[in-house]
């Protein structure tokens, strides 16, 4: 048996279309801003943002809140 057409996805109590991405939201942490999900064909896949290392002894994360910054 065929598809009709692309299928969703479901991440926890949610369906998402096919090439649509999200912030997973999981419970009791709310939404992980720094993971990135994608539904392919009816698969989710996820990945956290890769960061480059940090240099200094003391890094901030002001621009962004998932990658340490050298001020």
């Amino acid at each position: 048996m065929q598809a009709d057409g692309p299928r969703a996805c479901r991440f926890g109590r949610r369906w998402y279309l096919n090439n649509e991405s999200w912030h997973p939201y999981v419970p009791p942490f709310g939404e992980m801003k720094c993971i990135l999900c994608w539904c392919v064909s009816g698969e989710t896949h996820c990945q956290r943002q890769e960061c480059p290392p940090a240099t200094c002894t003391s890094p901030a994360r002001r621009d962004n809140p998932c990658c340490a910054k050298c001020r």
